[in-house]
This record gives structure tokens, sequence and C-alpha cells, in this order.
């Protein structure tokens, strides 16, 4: 899992209240058995004007204008500003897979669920939570300014603004860890190898049985 440390991007604006994960990835492209390709697909009955599967070549597709992805402003963004309840719905892992994989590494709202929260940092994507007030008036400024970006600190627990102006954000402090050192659930077992194999190998000299009835 790639490591978040301090991050800097371009916000775009999801200006809904109670975005579940059918619209985050709808439900055709869960039938995919690999963990990789969602980005495409990310918000696909908002970004496209015609529908969507999981053969379907986004190049040959039909974007919808009017969606904020698809508006030259927002292309490369990389910080995703949303309403209350993001992530609503369904417990599908595939939405912060399709966020993460079409170029987010960080979202800012008021809530979230709770399963897609903590999905988030389970795939290394930092979920911000912030005052209604606040995003209120971020969601102000990213209309008012073209590229309007923001500068996340995960070691500071601080927003940035273009001006300078900080925003402090809580962040427990075993998933700030993770996050900083880019340690999904894997990861931290594979730091417990030594202490694995050493556990094994012991289990084997007390009980070689063992050896034959996991062989067999």
């Amino acid at each position: 899992m790639e490591s978040f440390q301090i991050h800097k991007g371009v916000v775009a604006p999801i200006d809904r209240e109670n975005v579940d994960t059918d619209a985050i990835i709808p439900k055709q492209f869960l039938k995919r058995i690999t963990k990789t390709g969602f980005g495409p697909n990310l918000f696909d009955e908002w970004r496209y004007l015609d529908p969507g599967q999981p053969d379907s070549d986004p190049a040959s597709r039909k974007p919808n204008p009017d969606f904020v992805l698809n508006q030259p402003r927002y292309r490369n963004a990389s910080v995703l500003l949303a309403r209350r309840n993001f992530g609503c719905g369904s417990s599908r892992e595939h939405a912060p897979w399709a966020i993460q994989q079409y170029g987010f590494r960080a979202l800012i709202a008021p809530s979230y669920a709770d399963i897609f929260f903590n999905n988030c940092f389970k795939n290394g994507l930092l979920p911000i939570v912030l005052p209604e007030s606040t995003v209120a008036k971020l969601f102000d400024e990213v209309y008012a300014f073209p590229g309007y970006e923001l500068t996340i600190d995960l070691e500071r627990q601080v927003v940035v603004k273009p001006q300078g102006e900080e925003i402090p954000f809580e962040v427990q402090a075993f998933r700030k860890y993770c996050l900083l050192n880019g340690l999904d659930d894997i990861g931290l077992t594979l730091r417990q190898s030594d202490k694995i194999k050493a556990f094994e190998a012991r289990r084997l000299a007390t009980k070689p049985w063992l050896a034959h009835t996991l062989q067999g």
C-alpha cells in the first residue's frame, strides 16, 4: 500500500449528500474478479450518458459534459470534497478501490458511512472529517477558483488552504501510523513474519505429525 504523508492536489466537489456505494461503483462492475481496473467506472452512471458494462471500452463511451469529473478544471483532481454521509449503502470495498484507482488520495466530508470509512483506511485513502460549516466554505472556494488546491499534511494533521490557513483534523493514531508507513492488514502481518516462522517451527518440533496432516 502506498504511504500517505503530505499530498497536494486539485479538489473536485461532489455536491450531493448521501452518496451511496452503488453510485460510486455500480453493481454490474462487481463481477470483475480482480482488485484492479475500477477507476474508469467511478461514478459511472453520472459520468457517462450511455450504460456501462464491465467489458465496455471507456474511450468509446459518451461522457456526460455536466458531470464534475468531466469538466476540464477537475480532470486531474486528487482530493474529493463531498457532503454528509458519503459512502452509505452496501459495504462493497470496491468503492474505495474505484476512488483510489481513479487518482484520489484523500476525501473531505462532514461524515461518512462507517464501513466505507474503515475501508478507506485499509486501502490507503485518507477520509478527513471536518465540520459542515468548514466543508461548505471549501465548496464555495472550490467553485470560485479554478484549479483550487489543498495540501494535506497527515503527520501534522492539517489541511492547508492556498493562502496558508491551516484546518486541523482528527485521525485515530493506529490508522495514522498505518497510512504514514503504507501498511495494510497484510503488510502489518508480514512485519511479524519472523515470529510466525518461529512459532511454526516450534509447533512442528513438538507436534511433528502436523506436517503430515497439513500435507495430506
